[in-house]
C-alpha cells in the first residue's frame, strides 16, 4: 500500500519526517510516498482532497472534509507567532491603509490577522482598505524591503531572524496569548483521511515515533533539516526547531484540544469561519 505524506520544505517539518523519509520508522507493507510543498499549497491539495496525510494550517482544517487531526506533529506557539513587519515604525490602526503580504489567506496567520485587525480597528473586515497579497512566504521579506508592500507577515523561521531594516510592527504570538487565556497557539497541524481506515492509527503512531527518533537524534535531524534552511545558520535552526516541535508536538492531548477549539471559536464569534467539527486520532 502507498501513502502519500505532504510536508512543507521547513526546518521543522523536516526534522519531524526525518526518520520517515529516512526508513528509520516505517509501517509495515506501507510505502511513503513524500510530497513536499509550501504550506499554502498543502492546504488546497487538502482541500481538494490529494493527499492521504498531510500538513495543513490549523485555519485551512475548518475547510476540510474527510480528514482527521493526528494527536502528533502539531506546531504550537508558545506565546510566540508570526509576526507582522514593515520597513519603519507604524501604528496598528495604520495598518487599515496598507498593503500586505500574507504568505496565503488558509494559513493561519492570516486568519490571525483578521481577526486582530477586527479587534485593533473595532471594523468589519469589510470596511477595512488593506490590500492582501498571498506570496510564497519565503518572499515576503525582501518584497516589503523592496517597496513592492507596505507591510509582512512573517512566518517560519523568518519570524524569529528576519532581515536587517525591517521592524515589528505587531505580534501575533502576543496577541492570541492576550486574548486566549495564554493557550498554545495552533499554527500547524497534520491531518490524515478517514479513509486509511485501520491503517489510521498506524500513520497516527508512525509520525509520533518519527518525532521521538529525531529527539533522541538530534543533531542528525537538525543536520537533515538545513537542506531546509534557506541561508540561516545552524543555530537558528536548530532554535526554531525546539519553538515549535515541542511537548505539544508529541502528543496535543486536552491542552491542545483547547486551544484548537478556543481558535475555531474565537473566529466563529468574529464571522470569519464556521466552526469545524474538530475530530482527532
Amino acid at each position: 500500500m502507498r501513502v502519500r505524506i505532504g510536508h512543507t520544505p521547513d526546518a521543522d517539518d523536516a526534522f519531524m519526517f526525518y526518520a520517515i523519509a529516512e526508513g528509520k520508522v516505517a509501517i509495515e507493507g506501507v510505502e511513503v510516498e513524500h510530497i513536499i510543498e509550501d504550506i499554502e499549497r498543502l492546504n488546497r491539495m487538502a482541500l481538494r482532497n490529494e493527499l492521504d496525510v498531510t500538513a495543513i494550517s490549523a485555519h485551512a482544517y475548518a475547510y476540510t472534509k474527510g480528514y482527521a487531526i493526528l494527536r502528533s506533529g502539531a506546531s504550537f506557539g508558545l506565546s510566540y507567532g508570526p509576526i507582522l513587519v514593515a520597513r519603519h515604525a507604524i501604528g496598528v490602526d495604520e495598518l487599515a491603509y496598507m498593503r500586505i503580504a500574507v504568505p496565503g489567506k488558509l494559513t493561519t496567520a492570516y486568519l490571525l490577522l483578521e481577526m486582530a485587525l477586527r479587534d485593533y480597528l473595532q471594523k468589519d473586515m469589510d470596511d477595512v482598505a488593506i490590500d492582501v497579497v498571498e506570496m510564497r512566504f519565503d518572499e515576503i521579506e525582501d518584497a516589503v524591503l523592496s517597496n513592492k508592500v507596505d507591510v509582512g507577515l512573517l512566518i517560519h523561521e523568518a519570524q524569529i531572524a528576519y532581515k536587517h531594516g525591517l521592524h515589528k510592527v505587531l505580534d501575533l504570538g502576543a496577541w492570541w496569548s492576550s486574548i486566549s487565556n495564554a493557550l498554545p497557539l495552533p499554527l500547524g497541524i497534520d491531518v490524515a483521511s478517514l479513509s486509511l481506515g485501520d491503517i489510521l492509527p498506524k500513520v497516527s503512531l508512525l509520525l509520533k515515533q518519527s518525532i521521538a527518533y529525531a529527539y533522541e537524534h538530534f543533531d542528525d535531524a537538525v543536520d537533515y533539516a538545513m537542506r531546509y534552511s534557506r541561508g540561516k545558520d545552524r543555530d537558528t535552526i536548530a532554535r526554531f526547531v525546539k519553538m515549535y516541535v515541542n511537548d505539544l508536538t508529541m502528543d496535543m492531548g486536552e491542552i491542545g484540544y483547547n486551544a484548537l477549539k478556543k481558535l475555531y471559536s474565537l473566529a466563529s464569534s468574529r464571522g470569519i469561519i464556521s466552526e469545524p467539527k474538530i475530530i482527532i486520532v
